[in-house]
């Protein structure tokens, strides 16, 4: 597994981390599979992967109390542990220690490797500066709870520089593919965290799996180009190339995914000038198709009038991709009665949580249309 070492320390990171938001699920619930998803974890452990991600609120909750009990047979010294505080849970200054102290507990450890506030933007960093969460992390971490200290982002590159700006930060987390480097601006980003010296941990580097395929026109592209490798190894690898990129995380949800990309990540070949070429043939054919930006992270659910958003978006996408609008009705009714975008009331609130800035209310009146046309 390629290594990349975190800030002249000698501590070495695997460029592959796993994250465990889209672990296997037991059918019709958030709770995972366990026997599925430690077959996951054993196999990217035995392969090399030895930063694992995490998060309070990741599965309803139920990712921590998992991999807790996934890396038990592990030593602690082994491996590299993450996860994050959920800012928008926090209400006082008490819900910041409860949570943690909560978080060490069902993550069964004593410390943190790597430890984030989570999500922050223009509002959330308000809410850490206003409950002192920052303060009584950086406590934690003088107590050895927390080895280093960071934050995942979704925002603008001028927020990032207030949040950056704050405090003494040694690393984050950030939403970067070879789509979203220009469409929300995770150039910019990038560019920001390198001139401050902060290294780079990518979240989403295929899009919640929407650039593991994308179109027909897209795909063939890539399959043109290297017969060998998976759509997917093509973002993996495009993440990686980044020299201030430490961990490209991965959202795995079978075996074969992690397979796929522990040979990509073991055998990393750097994106040449050509392979660059290729990408920006193959994006040019995914614009072309009108998907919504959907990665299908849920901070937007759960709806208060029952709309199933990113499955609405993960059905019409599916269709848009395929050229089969079609269908689009028989997709929307398989989400189940009251799920689809019929139900949507427009009331805002997911507007606000929605990391890739998606007008929600809109896109659901027009995929509304579309069905009743």
């Amino acid at each position: 597994m390629y290594t990349r070492e975190y800030k002249n320390t000698g501590d070495q990171i695997s460029l592959l981390g796993l994250g465990c938001m889209r672990l296997p699920k037991v059918e019709g619930s958030e709770k995972i599979d366990r026997a599925k998803a430690q077959e996951i974890v054993d196999y990217a452990y035995a392969h090399g992967v030895n930063y694992f991600d995490t998060a309070y609120r990741y599965h309803e909750g139920d990712s921590e109390l998992f991999i807790g009990e996934a890396l038990q047979k592990y030593p602690r010294e082994s491996y590299h542990l993450a996860t994050k505080m959920p800012m928008w849970m926090v209400n006082k200054p008490e819900d910041v220690a409860a949570i943690f102290e909560d978080q060490l507990k069902r993550c069964r450890t004593e410390y943190f490797d790597f430890y984030l506030c989570h999500a922050l933007n223009a509002s959330t960093f308000e809410r850490m500066k206003q409950f002192g969460a920052f303060e009584y992390l950086q406590k934690q971490k003088e107590a050895g709870r927390i080895r280093h200290l960071g934050f995942s982002f979704h925002d603008s590159p001028e927020v990032l520089r207030k949040i950056v700006a704050y405090g003494p930060w040694e690393f984050t987390q950030i939403q970067l593919n070879y789509l979203d480097w220009e469409l929300q601006d995770a150039k910019g980003q990038y560019e920001v965290l390198t001139e401050a010296g902060l290294p780079v941990i990518v979240m989403e580097p295929v899009r919640g799996g929407a650039l593991a395929t994308l179109c027909p026109e897209s795909d063939e592209i890539f399959r043109k180009a290297r017969p060998d490798k998976s759509i997917a190894s093509w973002a993996i690898r495009y993440a990686a190339t980044l020299p201030n990129v430490m961990v490209v995380l991965s959202g795995m949800t079978t075996l074969d995914q992690v397979k796929d990309n522990v040979a990509t990540m073991t055998d990393f070949e750097p994106l040449t000038d050509s392979d660059r070429k290729v990408v920006e043939e193959a994006l040019e054919a995914y614009r072309k198709n009108k998907t919504i930006p959907c990665t299908g992270c849920r901070y937007c659910m759960d709806c208060p009038f029952g709309v199933d958003i990113p499955g609405v978006f993960r059905a019409y996408n599916k269709c848009s991709i395929g050229g089969n609008k079609n269908q689009l009705r028989t997709e929307i009714e398989a989400l189940g009665e009251g799920h689809g975008p019929e139900s949507c009331r427009a009331c805002g609130k997911c507007m606000t949580l929605c990391p890739q800035k998606i007008r929600i209310p809109e896109r659901m009146a027009e995929i509304a249309a579309m069905i009743k046309e």
